[in-house]
């Protein structure tokens, strides 16, 4: 759980598609992203919020981009790539990871609001760094590397209903 403190200042990094798929495949629903906000933050002094999302060219996606900076959010969009061969591929990862890194001396807590067992390794430096990391994904497809690397996971299976629209 989290150990939270006023005044702490924390940063927010949403992996929008790994949220995304997991919600739908787990669940057919959408992602709740006041509630991811507020319960990441949890009484604590917001430095920086980011929604890393995927344009992939549907109607709904534009409104969706907006809600998220309406909440607080801001957003990196990334262009979905086609290969020749059909294959289409899309991450953050990378992105996530250098601004993870990057924020770190500006804040005394990240959350990672994914299951995404790449970032285990960030987490780890982080921490070695000297700042808390969290995580908030869904139990069932959060990896195992990922909840060790971390001080605190968060479960959004256990409130289901609070995360989900």
């Amino acid at each position: 759980m989290t150990v939270s403190q006023p005044g702490q200042r924390v940063a927010v990094l949403a992996d929008a598609q790994n949220l995304y798929h997991t919600a739908r495949s787990l669940y057919s629903r959408n992602i709740d992203y006041d509630a991811l906000l507020q319960e990441a933050v949890d009484d604590r002094e917001l430095t920086r919020a980011i929604a890393y999302v995927i344009r992939a060219d549907s109607p709904e996606e534009e409104t969706f981009f907006e809600a998220l900076v309406d909440i607080g959010f801001e957003t990196r969009i990334k262009d979905i790539k086609t290969f020749q061969d059909g294959s289409k591929k899309a991450d953050w990862d990378v992105g996530m990871s250098l601004d993870a890194v990057s924020l770190a001396n500006h804040v005394d807590t990240v959350v990672l609001c994914t299951g995404d067992g790449d970032f285990a390794r960030v987490c780890r430096y982080l921490r070695h760094e000297g700042c808390r990391v969290e995580a908030m994904g869904f139990e069932e497809s959060s990896s195992e590397d990922l909840k060790a690397a971390v001080d605190g996971f968060i479960d959004m299976s256990d409130d289901s209903d609070r995360f989900l629209l």
